[in-house]
């Protein structure tokens, strides 16, 4: 092996792969402990200051946790990571980290309904107050700076957004961040380390539900935080070693294995989604699709200039409505009704309803999500197959 950085397929499979491995196994091991021997009580005190490295307690570290957040250093070309047991507690731990009661943030309209609740109600309920911007707007340089004030703390988006699929410019958000001197957050969850990289656009924190495209199998739920070493060990000293929202070795491990997949997975996905979206685009009963990759879309020049792929995720907007949308939902065969995404089988949910009702009708106007929005995680199925399925349902 050189010492040339390798291609991002080759760091998917190989990087951080047997750091912690004593027997030389192919698979790193699972570490299921709470809790690690002191070899004496100078050893103990030693660890405890921080000056011998080492393990104390999983709540602090563990080797198969430190495994992944190594592996996702590496993938989006961070200092460090801190793996946390949730995307939404990864959000929690860098939102309550970086703003205290009185301050306030700047983020979109158009983000995961989780989100929108942890932003609009519990950090309202601490006095944190989020700033919304809606989705053209949020093309603006000039009304992002004028939202901004001293009580401003950071600055958080999506992109590709969900489920509305904007694409926002991170290195513009990064030049007004610069400038007032606060932090950029991207939540990357959508397009996977394979397909963006935030932190190499301005970025200062990236963050993943690895629940989903990282496992891949819906077997896991688990978050990632990525930054500089500073910014990671402040977000892990103020938050995640006293609130402990950490991930479990098993579904560390879990994720880990998810992610040697990776790249396979995406691509698939990928293509699936593109050849889905030009399809929807032609369908009598569709009103609108929702792909940064299809050639109509205002998010194309952008995501070629950001992303190396459109990803697996798409919506659209059928006519008749809500009652349209159940009755395809309802009917469908091979796409499964369920919420999440990133999974190898295809997944059909109607987010007005289901991911987004914590948004009320007019907040969901201003994010851009209609009432007959349906969106789709692509699987790794035949595109044919999953084309064939809708087909079926969708009759007009």
């Amino acid at each position: 092996m050189t010492k040339n950085k390798m291609s991002i397929e080759t760091e998917i499979v190989h990087g951080q792969g047997c750091e912690y491995s004593t027997h030389m196994d192919l698979v790193p091991p699972i570490h299921p402990t709470s809790t690690f021997i002191f070899k004496d009580a100078d050893h103990g005190a030693a660890l405890f200051k921080g000056t011998e490295e080492g393990y104390i307690y999983t709540r602090i570290s563990n080797p198969t946790i430190n495994l992944l957040e190594k592996k996702m250093a590496l993938l989006e070309g961070g200092e460090s990571a801190a793996a946390t047991s949730s995307g939404m507690s990864a959000i929690a731990a860098v939102a309550l980290t970086l703003a205290k009661p009185g301050d306030n943030f700047i983020t979109c309209n158009s983000i995961y309904g989780g989100t929108f609740a942890l932003f609009n109600k519990h950090l309202r309920d601490l006095d944190i107050e989020p700033l919304f911007i809606s989705p053209p707007d949020a093309c603006s340089k000039e009304l992002i700076n004028d939202m901004i004030n001293k009580k401003t703390k950071f600055l958080f988006m999506e992109t590709p957004a969900n489920p509305t699929l904007d694409i926002i410019d991170i290195k513009m958000w990064k030049s007004v961040a610069r400038k007032r001197k606060l932090p950029l957050i991207v939540d990357n969850t959508f397009a996977t380390p394979y397909l963006q990289n935030p932190l190499s656009l301005g970025a200062d924190i990236v963050i993943h539900s690895a629940t989903k495209y990282l496992s891949g199998h819906s077997d896991a739920l688990g978050g990632i935080i990525i930054g500089s070493g500073n910014m990671i060990n402040r977000i892990r000293e103020e938050y995640i070693f006293h609130y402990g929202p950490v991930i479990s070795p098993f579904n560390a491990w879990l994720i880990l294995r998810g992610i040697k997949t990776l790249a396979l997975r995406v691509k698939r996905q990928s293509d699936n989604a593109m050849s889905i979206a030009q399809w929807l685009q032609k369908h009598p009963a569709v009103i609108n699709v929702y792909y940064p990759g299809i050639e109509s879309g205002p998010g194309l020049r952008l995501a070629k200039k950001q992303m190396r792929g459109f990803g697996g995720m798409l919506s659209f907007e059928v006519k008749g409505g809500v009652e349209a949308g159940r009755k395809i939902m309802g009917r469908v065969k091979l796409a499964l009704l369920a919420v999440s995404l990133g999974s190898c089988e295809t997944l059909i949910q109607h987010p007005a309803s289901m991911t987004h009702s914590t948004y009320t009708k007019q907040e969901r106007a201003k994010a851009g999500i209609t009432d007959g929005l349906i969106r789709l995680s692509i699987g790794i199925e035949a595109a044919a197959d999953i084309i064939s399925d809708l087909e079926n349902v969708m009759q007009v």
